[in-house]
């Protein structure tokens, strides 16, 4: 697959704090930042009684380039994520949170749902352009393999 098609292929982006450091992530701080952007979006804090995800955790909207996504925050192991996104998107969304939540001295780290799958490591997000950061993310989705458009969502 072209670099452009594989921009477009769409997974969950996991975005956390390098191992060992912390952001001083907490539910309100996200949803204050979230509801500057939009003072309406989904907000849903979840103790971990009944779904899939176990622990607390906070699911939310948010909207990057007219696209309205789905969003996951957990305190522990503490990271955001972004679900059903594609490079262009997660590349807005890690500039969003290294502007608004992470705190300036703490890099993000990434990694994707198939980089999860394959084993792959967190991997730092560039501290570059947009454009910059999605040809980071690209990479990424090459180096999972298993790119065939059939089985890719």
């Amino acid at each position: 697959m072209e670099p452009e098609e594989v921009a477009e292929l769409r997974t969950m982006f996991v975005f956390t704090p390098p191992h060992g450091q912390s952001w001083g992530l907490t539910f309100e701080g996200l949803e204050a930042r979230l509801r500057e952007r939009s003072p309406d979006t989904f907000i849903r804090v979840d103790d971990g009684g009944d779904g899939p995800v176990r622990g607390a955790s906070m699911i939310f909207g948010i909207t990057l380039d007219d696209e309205d996504l789905e969003g996951l925050a957990r305190l522990e192991p503490e990271g955001v994520s972004v679900l059903d996104c594609n490079a262009h998107l997660a590349a807005r969304f890690a500039l969003w949170l290294r502007n608004n939540v992470a705190p300036a001295d703490i890099p993000i780290m990434f990694n994707t749902e198939w980089g999860i799958e394959e084993g792959l490591e967190r991997t730092l997000v560039p501290d570059a352009t947009r454009p910059r950061i999605a040809a980071a993310f690209v990479a990424h989705i090459q180096e999972t393999g298993g790119l065939d458009p059939d089985t890719v969502n």
